[in-house]
């Protein structure tokens, strides 16, 4: 049967799954489904709701694993789901702030170059004096200082 979007009823999802309306209401009873419900108590089923149906019908009669063991399946798979999550956020906000370093770091960098630069182009080196052919007296090592 093909799907569509919106809500189905117990027995359309009955007929997608080739299960009889009972297994899905004991899947209901058992907490792994919580379709919406009309004013008059008729069962909706939304798509989420149908896929869930779809991984938990795969679970049971496909796999063979009993209604306790889907329950855990599908804890698990949240759990995860929310860890997986977490760790996004953890690596988007880590990635962000090694962006931020990065830029900083490179203003740096640039602001001291350019002032190294404009330090060699203001300051043109000066002859060293020839050193002298005799030994330094102590005149050579005289301190001058300002009076």
């Amino acid at each position: 049967m093909k799907r569509r979007k919106g809500y189905y009823s117990i027995s359309v999802v009955a007929k997608m799954f080739d299960v009889h309306q009972q297994t899905i209401r004991l899947y209901e009873k058992e907490g792994l489904l919580t379709p919406q419900r009309t004013e008059g108590g008729t069962r909706l089923f939304s798509e989420e709701d149908v896929d869930r149906l779809e991984e938990i019908i795969n679970l049971t009669h496909k796999l063979g694993v009993n209604i306790a063991g889907v329950e855990m399946i599908l804890r698990l798979q949240r759990k995860i789901k929310k860890m997986q999550d977490d760790m996004n956020k953890v690596f988007e906000q880590a990635q962000t702030q090694l962006g931020e370093e990065t830029e900083t770091l490179k203003g740096q960098a640039v602001t001291a170059s350019t002032k190294l630069i404009a330090l060699k182009k203001s300051k043109t080196p000066k002859a060293l004096p020839k050193p002298k052919d005799t030994e330094s007296t102590a005149e050579d090592w005289k301190i001058e200082y300002d009076e």
